[in-house]
């Protein structure tokens, strides 16, 4: 990422979306944390507690179409700016439940609506990344750049989880909820002071700026003339982003790896706890080793899959390849169902989740940055995240009933690996070429399809 004689506006910006994207994920993460000691409390049953931990992906999901409106008719600075203050308060009413709650039937009603507010008010965030990739990076280094914050799941747990589980052992559960949302009312004031628009960012080069734009960066989709183009969403446009095949597997693919990120920040920590004997403190740091792989594969994918780009692979082949292989290296983890030893579960996961950090590095938010079409870059972020987050509601509760049923933590892990053989085969043979949405002429299109299969 350098630029010769050239500002870095561009690092910054991005280890800004960075800061707050793990505090985003934090904050849908610390419950699964004080999860054990909340279901003590209130007495809450496996089913309940995963009714619980999958409210926020509920409104996750139901508002990401209004929140990429949004982004693209106010811009990503307002409405990450206001959001981000919304969801750190509703993260600190978490922590006064015991305050409020009479019994387990207002506990239930008051976690799940202040869950369920917590997604509601987070949905603009990532697509809202993700216009910022495409503001501010190259095309060549927009794969390395969406990596990292997706790769920011695994901060927040390798960061959080130990000094969530550290809180919850001294102070008690809430405290987590309160530590963070304070992190989070601090943060506004470093997103307020330092994001711009590329061109009038004061610290911008001339030579960073001309960098961006020649290698493909959309620099004005956040300015005021591009914001109030009133024939930017079209009916046309939306139907495209509903009945495109290659989107429709990058849809799928966000489902599937959301899936495995899902049973991380949910149910891996009470797996730990419950299924495995650990207590809340040592569970907390248990998942530090699969966390930093994971991050280290998200890493990993988006620098193989911008250095194929570079070296001439196509852009279908240099982000598919790395997700195909990413994904079959995450289905390991039903391997931990065997698993005699503690040791031995968490090296397990610690491969997989490097896996499936290779694959949402290289063949996620890159994809859609890569193919959203101009005029809607917010809407199809959102309907992406979207058809992605869904897993978000289904793999908590449906691990729930899993456990309930059977007693037993190992059907439930082979639930979750088994979505990243569907992952592969969606990617490898039916996805097809990668294209940005009515963003090539024909002939363009043409030359794309035929180097498509040359590696």
């Amino acid at each position: 990422m350098t630029v010769k004689n050239g500002s870095h506006v561009r690092v910054w910006i991005l280890m800004l979306i960075l800061f707050l994207s793990v505090i985003a994920y934090a904050d849908r993460s610390i419950l699964s944390i004080a999860g054990g000691a909340i279901k003590d409390e209130f007495g809450l049953s496996p089913i309940q507690l995963g009714f619980v931990l999958s409210a926020f992906s509920w409104a996750y999901v139901i508002g990401q179409i209004p929140g990429g409106l949004f982004l693209d008719r106010f811009g990503t600075k307002k409405v990450y700016g206001v959001t981000l203050v919304l969801w750190s308060l509703s993260t600190l009413a978490m922590g006064f439940v015991g305050e409020f709650a009479n019994g387990l039937t207002s506990a239930l009603i008051i976690m799940f609506s202040l869950r369920f507010a917590l997604g509601l008010i987070e949905a603009p965030s990532f697509p809202a990344n993700a216009r910022v990739a495409i503001m501010w990076f190259p095309k060549a280094e927009r794969g390395r750049a969406s990596s990292l914050f997706a790769s920011s799941q695994y901060f927040a747990v390798a960061i959080f989880s130990p000094l969530s589980g550290w809180l919850v052992s001294e102070f008690g559960w809430p405290w987590p909820f309160f530590v963070l949302g304070a992190i989070g009312l601090a943060a506004l004031f470093a997103w307020l002071w330092y994001m711009k628009e590329p061109r009038l960012h004061p610290r911008v080069s001339p030579q960073e700026l001309n960098y961006i734009v020649e290698g493909g960066g959309l620099i004005d989709i956040d300015s005021t003339e591009a914001r109030k183009d009133k024939n930017r969403v079209s009916r046309a446009t939306f139907l495209k982003l509903l009945t495109n095949r290659m989107l429709w597997c990058a849809y799928i693919g966000q489902y599937c790896t959301i899936a495995l990120s899902y049973f991380f920040i949910t149910w891996f920590p009470i797996y730990l706890v419950q299924a495995r004997g650990m207590d809340i403190l040592h569970a907390g740091f248990a998942t530090i080793a699969p966390a930093l792989f994971g991050f280290a594969g998200g890493i990993s994918g988006g620098i193989i899959s911008d250095y194929l780009i570079r070296t001439g692979w196509s852009v279908s082949w240099a982000r598919k390849t790395p997700y195909i292989v990413g994904m079959l290296m995450a289905a390991t983890l039903i391997a931990a169902a065997g698993a005699n030893s503690n040791f031995w579960v968490i090296a397990i996961m610690s491969f997989a989740f490097y896996g499936k950090g290779i694959a949402a590095g290289a063949g996620t938010w890159a994809i859609i940055s890569d193919t959203a079409p101009k005029e809607a870059v917010g809407l199809a972020g959102a309907i992406f995240n979207c058809v992605g987050n869904i897993a978000g509601i289904v793999t908590p509760v449906m691990f729930g009933y899993l456990v309930a049923l059977t007693g037993s933590y190992s059907v439930g892990l082979i639930f979750v690996g088994a979505h990243c053989i569907v992952a592969a085969i969606c990617f490898l043979f039916i996805m097809g070429p990668i294209v940005r949405v009515g963003g090539e002429t024909p002939e363009e299109s043409q030359r794309y399809t035929l180097t498509d299969g040359v590696r």
